[in-house]
């Protein structure tokens, strides 16, 4: 059931393949929520299938859903405008980059280039006619349909531009997502709010704790089982047993009759509370 896929450990730098899972967590405050494992390497396509999981649990919707821009795509931008009472933050793949100062000083991207909305023409650096020429409708091998405007410049020729400008053996053409750029500027709208920002900037404490955890402090870096079924049942395991170590050493470290030795992180302390918390994990009586 595993996959091959490219892991960061490569210590070969070569860029070798490996058998493995996606797990997807879903976090609060460095807690596990709720988690999917999934066969399919990228992050793009496990944000739907991880929510429509976490919303057959029952349990109640977040009134945020953050997320790295690996998620940022059109597909997920327009499943999470069906979610009401969710607010999506999830930036798109060139986000970062644009924020760079040196981003207005790309000539020959076309987000920098003049546009005449009366005309729908794009003026190039050269000071030619990007005119509208086409729609075009691509379908990815997943189903998946987007629109896009096709704009093409009316000549390339001899344009001292051109070999920085395009590789292309034609005319320079873009393609524009009509859709993509609307939902893209919504969430860049949303990124860039005081409220937003500040959440954004909580995602990674929050969630890359927990893989770190995982890997660092408890040392899981392999499975012990095979197949799908049984790999999900582990991580849930694992969950679980970072969910106890957390619980474990906030009530250790928060404790009012904690003394400063303890506060520490004392074992003797911490092997006392450990039951009560593995018995309110399973909802039995202590």
């Amino acid at each position: 059931d595993a996959t091959f896929m490219r892991m960061k450990d490569d210590h070969m730098n070569n860029g070798q393949l490996k058998a493995g899972y996606n797990w997807q967590v879903a976090t609060q405050n460095q807690f596990i929520l709720h988690y999917t494992v999934h066969q399919n390497p990228t992050d793009t396509r496990c944000l739907i299938p991880h929510f429509e999981h976490f919303k057959a649990t029952g349990l109640p919707l977040p009134n945020w859903f953050i997320a790295d821009a690996g998620y940022g795509s059109e597909s997920n931008y327009l499943y999470m405008e069906e979610q009401e009472t969710v607010t999506s933050l999830i930036p798109y793949i060139t986000y970062r980059q644009e924020q760079k100062r040196s981003f207005p000083k790309q000539t020959y991207h076309p987000y920098n280039w003049w546009y005449d909305e009366h005309e729908d023409v794009y003026w190039c650096p050269n000071n030619r006619k990007v005119a509208f020429k086409a729609y075009r409708r691509r379908t990815d091998r997943y189903g998946f349909k987007r629109d896009f405007k096709i704009y093409e410049c009316e000549s390339c020729e001899g344009c001292p531009f051109k070999a920085d400008c395009t590789k292309a053996k034609g005319n320079r053409q873009i393609h524009y997502n009509p859709v993509y750029e609307e939902l893209k500027a919504k969430e860049a709208a949303k990124l860039h709010s005081e409220r937003g920002a500040t959440l954004y900037a909580q995602r990674k404490t929050d969630v890359e704790s927990v893989f770190g955890h995982a890997k660092q402090n408890l040392g899981f870096r392999r499975f012990h089982l095979r197949g799908l079924e049984k790999v999900t049942v582990e991580l849930g395991w694992l969950g679980l047993a970072l969910n106890l170590k957390k619980m474990a050493g906030k009530a250790c470290h928060y404790s009012p009759k904690t003394t400063t030795h303890q506060k520490k992180g004392s074992r003797d302390q911490l092997k006392s509370r450990l039951p009560f918390f593995i018995l309110k994990a399973f909802g039995t009586t202590p």
